[in-house]
């Protein structure tokens, strides 16, 4: 039991790797074994899309928002989509944050591909999210407080120094202690990026980026689709309170349950979601060619979730059609009840409610199109 008092910076946050007794036994292995099964059919699920490009543009999307909301920062999915392929100087606040989350998931999936996480990766990551270039805290003064009380319920340590130590040994536990199941590093290095608490604003988002990637890293996925912030929203509390048991107890057996119960709940919940818009994607294809069979080609189709807020620039770009000939299928679209022409701005914008609708409900179904022929797509899930 260490010495914590919540009111003093805590530099004596114990270096990486915890005590072997602390974080390892036999049901914690047991957990692993089921939450790398999990992963690894989400990792299979992902390869089964015909185009990768349709999974990396949405979910990333949804962990922005949900990471984001975790910390009050609240936009809509819809909000994300509208902005989410242009300039984001028309979006608000929260999207335009949310927006920047998504971009350094993005930049950081592309860094780790080619290189092992590092301090200095971790500096990126943050100084993008907040949108200004930012370096390790140097100054006092950092707390964290009870959002319901306002009382001090814990203070990092101080000192630029100090944290960047603290920092290199939280890189090396990651890429040394190989001997610790991935997943278990994958709970105690979060932790430990956020007891350090590096920087003044964005540590809680560059934390959970940091998670994905890590995986990434070690091959266990292959873009960022895995959508933890979701269960972290849902036992946003428990999260909470866990990490603080770990500083004040080193409790570390129940944090590490509960970001393996994490992980695994979360894998088979996007497994699921992957698998319907597979079938989606299929039936709107099949939809598309028996109404609009001149118009039809699957790169249109393909694009419609690729892009599920759709401009004509869009199709001219995919080159897929002419400027007026992709406006042309867009509104054919939206006679047959595919897509839907809503105004933003000065321009128009296509979008593709079923398949928003299915990304953005907690249940992984949808409905057939109106009309369609039900015994041509057998596999489909057909919802009263």
């Amino acid at each position: 039991m260490s010495d914590f008092n919540p009111k003093e910076p805590y530099n004596d946050l114990p270096l990486l790797p915890p005590p072997t007794a602390l974080v390892e036994n036999t049901d914690i292995l047991k957990r692993c074994i089921t939450a790398r099964v999990a992963l690894a059919e989400l990792k299979q699920a992902a390869e089964l899309i015909p185009n990768s490009a349709v999974l990396v543009n949405a979910l990333p999307l949804l962990e922005a928002r949900a990471s984001s909301e975790i910390e009050n920062i609240v936009t809509t999915t819809d909000k994300l989509f509208e902005f989410a392929d242009i300039a984001e100087d028309r979006a608000d606040a929260a999207t335009k944050e949310a927006l920047r989350y998504r971009t350094a998931l993005y930049e950081g999936t592309k860094m780790v591909q080619r290189r092992m996480l590092t301090t200095d990766m971790a500096i990126q990551i943050c100084s993008t999210v907040k949108g200004v270039e930012l370096d390790i805290r140097s100054e006092p003064g950092t707390t964290l407080t009870s959002r319901l009380t306002g009382e001090t319920i814990y203070t990092p340590p101080v000192g630029q120094r100090l944290l960047i130590s603290k920092l290199d040994n939280w890189a090396d536990f990651m890429h040394s202690s190989v001997d610790i199941d991935p997943l278990v590093r994958m709970a105690i290095q979060h932790y430990q990026f956020e007891a350090i608490h590096p920087f003044s604003d964005g540590n809680g988002r560059t934390g959970r980026i940091l998670n994905i990637l890590f995986l990434v890293e070690l091959g266990l996925l292959d873009s960022p689709i895995l959508y933890l912030s979701r269960y972290i929203i849902q036992n946003k509390a428990a999260y909470y309170r866990l990490l603080q048991k770990v500083t004040s107890e080193q409790a570390w057996e129940p944090w590490i349950y509960f970001i393996l119960d994490g992980v695994e709940e979360t894998c088979t919940w996007t497994t699921d979601k992957i698998k319907s818009i597979r079938e989606l994607m299929e039936h709107t294809g099949q939809y598309v060619q028996k109404r609009l069979p001149k118009i039809y080609s699957w790169e249109l189709v393909e694009l419609l979730f690729k892009q599920p807020y759709c401009r004509i620039g869009n199709i001219v770009d995919s080159g897929i059609a002419k400027r007026q000939t992709a406006s042309v299928y867009l509104k054919q679209l939206c006679d047959l009840g595919v897509l839907r022409e809503i105004k933003s701005g000065r321009e128009n914008i296509f979008v593709h409610p079923k398949y928003i609708e299915l990304l953005t409900g907690e249940e992984n179904v949808w409905v057939y199109y109106l009309g369609a022929d039900t015994d041509d797509t057998d596999f489909a899930r057909n919802i009263d």
